[in-house]
């Protein structure tokens, strides 16, 4: 245990020597002496032990302390036990610290921590990609002189945080972020901001599919609805009417049918299980026969069609999804293509993959259309769908039917240049010809 310095016990000695030196001096004679003596010693050794606590502290990078005498090594000890403890103390703080800032960096939203004035403290790496914040740079800018947005001002201002504030990210137009802001410690304030891009694209896509599906019933059940109402229970309808209404009839009635076909179909891949790989699909059987159906669609169009398959490539995979997706895309080229018009349709293998490959000479499409075809009841041109008898849905199939197969549509178009629509089959699923006697043997 250390002993304490007291008051008492440093007058003590100081009493007791300054009595010897008076006690020498008396006897000597020379008492002032003496004590001038003493004082000087004392003085010359409190200044020695000054200028050893000056060395420690701001000039030697020990952490030990100086040898010294009496008192003043307890001072040194007392000055290193509290350096220690502050010490521990500043690692225990630091430890903290980190473990906040890894578990805000694992965060999957941007964590902004702010003072009072919206000052800011401290932001994670998100906080950066998302709010285009920089750090340690913006470290005591005001948030609201960064984030340059009338709605977040206004939010601020305001500061009725119960409801979460939507505006367009900084750094991006295209980003929608969702803004909660609750108070932190003392005095301070946490800003967690998310991507809700993805969450507002689905919510738009969602209107959309219930929008158009409601759209596409609607108008043959119109029709129907129209014709039903001119025919009474108990009279028939005029000959010269009855043709004509039975005809559109059952149009209305078949293009019903072929919606929710492939509505089903779109379900049914959706939510099926993951592709057997190991199912062998004939593909150039399978694209004989939709050769020979391609040949009955184009009887009105009076197209060129080119057929080039490679008769031994062969994959695995599920047949009737892989069907659809080649009938979909043939029978896309056939319907809008113009009337005369030269279409290529190839399987071939390319560097161990299997390429399907549609190309056509038609009108083409826009650049800000090409991106969008995938989705569900998209169409460039909403006449010439309606014309031509479309759904909407036959490249919506396409895309999940490649994405079950590890692989993905590519389009490829120019205005009054044509159009290419091709995908291609990865190694694993294409079969050699070893693999494809060992597969078609029967056990």
């Amino acid at each position: 245990m250390r002993l304490l310095l007291s008051k008492k016990t440093l007058l003590s000695k100081a009493l007791l020597q300054y009595g010897l030196a008076a006690f020498v001096g008396w006897i000597f004679g020379e008492i002032l002496l003496a004590l001038l003596v003493v004082s000087v010693f004392q003085l010359a050794w409190q200044y020695k032990h000054i200028f050893l606590l000056d060395k420690w502290l701001w000039r030697d990078r020990k952490l030990t302390p100086p040898a010294g005498d009496g008192s003043w090594q307890q001072i040194f000890d007392g000055i290193y036990f509290q350096q220690r403890r502050e010490r521990r103390k500043r690692k225990e703080l630091r430890t903290l610290v980190r473990r906040f800032r890894d578990g805000a960096e694992a965060l999957p939203e941007a964590v902004v921590v702010l003072s009072e004035d919206w000052s800011i403290i401290w932001c994670n790496k998100l906080a950066q990609i998302l709010m285009g914040l920089r750090w340690p740079s913006d470290e005591g800018q005001r948030i609201d002189n960064l984030i340059r947005s009338p709605e977040f001002h206004q939010y601020l201002k305001e500061q009725r945080f119960q409801q979460p504030l939507e505006v367009l990210s900084p750094t991006s137009s295209n980003l929608v972020l969702e803004c909660k802001m609750m108070p932190y410690g003392k005095a301070q304030f946490l800003l967690i901001v998310r991507d809700i891009s993805q969450l507002k694209q689905l919510e738009q896509i969602r209107k959309d599919f219930v929008a158009n599906v409601s759209h596409e019933l609607r108008t043959p059940l119109t029709v129907l609805q129209g014709y039903l109402e001119m025919m009474d229970a108990d009279c028939q309808p005029p000959p010269a009417i009855w043709p004509k209404a039975h005809t559109v009839m059952l149009e209305q009635t078949r293009r019903m049918d072929s919606l929710v076909q492939q509505l089903l179909t779109l379900s049914r891949i959706e939510a099926a299980a993951r592709v057997q790989f190991e199912l062998e699909v004939d593909v150039p059987a399978m694209l004989h026969l939709i050769e020979h159906e391609a040949e009955t669609l184009n009887r009105e169009k009076q197209h060129q069609l080119h057929f080039n398959i490679d008769d031994s490539l062969k994959v695995t995979g599920v047949s009737e999804e892989l069907r659809s997706a080649f009938s979909n895309l043939v029978t896309n080229a056939i319907k809008y293509t113009p009337a005369n018009g030269i279409i290529h349709i190839s399987w071939q293998r390319e560097h161990q993959k299997a390429l399907f490959t549609v190309t056509d000479n038609g009108e083409g499409i826009a650049a800000n259309h090409v991106k969008r075809l995938t989705e569900r009841f998209y169409r460039v041109d909403q006449a010439r769908a309606r014309h031509t008898g479309g759904t909407g849905l036959g490249l919506a199939i396409v895309k999940h039917v490649l994405s079950r197969h590890n692989s993905q549509l590519m389009i490829f178009s120019e205005p009054g240049e044509g159009s290419t629509f091709s995908f291609a089959l990865p190694p694993e699923l294409v079969l050699n010809m070893q693999s494809t006697k060992r597969l078609s043997k029967p056990n």
